[in-house]
């Protein structure tokens, strides 16, 4: 087993460390790439690409979110990983959980804001 990491500041000592943290970034840059692209520009081109890439491209998106979190946890819990960027990448995690659980929770509390 690799040497974890005991240090809030230092770098992630562990495989399972950097996945985290680099799926995190790629989440980061899919996600600013989606709010300051896709959504600033929705006229880009005839239209009939974004119905078919945007939905694969939120869901790849999402799901780094959603890994970043679960494979930082587990660098945390079993690998005992204890580096801020792992920290971190619970934080998307967090976000995609909440956006999801929001998804499913208020058609059926408010159906009239359901699409």
């Amino acid at each position: 087993m690799t040497t974890a990491s005991t240090h809030f500041k230092d770098r992630p000592h562990t495989r399972l460390g950097w996945w985290a943290v680099w799926l995190m970034a790629a989440f980061v840059v899919m996600f600013l790439i989606n709010a300051f692209v896709f959504m600033a520009f929705p006229s880009l081109g005839d239209g009939a690409w974004r119905q078919t890439v945007l939905p694969f491209y939120g869901i790849a998106m999402l799901l780094c979110g959603l890994v970043s979190g679960a494979v930082g946890l587990v660098a945390i819990t079993y690998q005992h990983d204890r580096s801020w960027l792992v920290w971190l990448t619970i934080l998307p995690m967090a976000w995609v959980v909440f956006m999801l659980i929001g998804e499913l929770i208020v058609p059926l509390i408010f159906p009239e804001l359901a699409h």
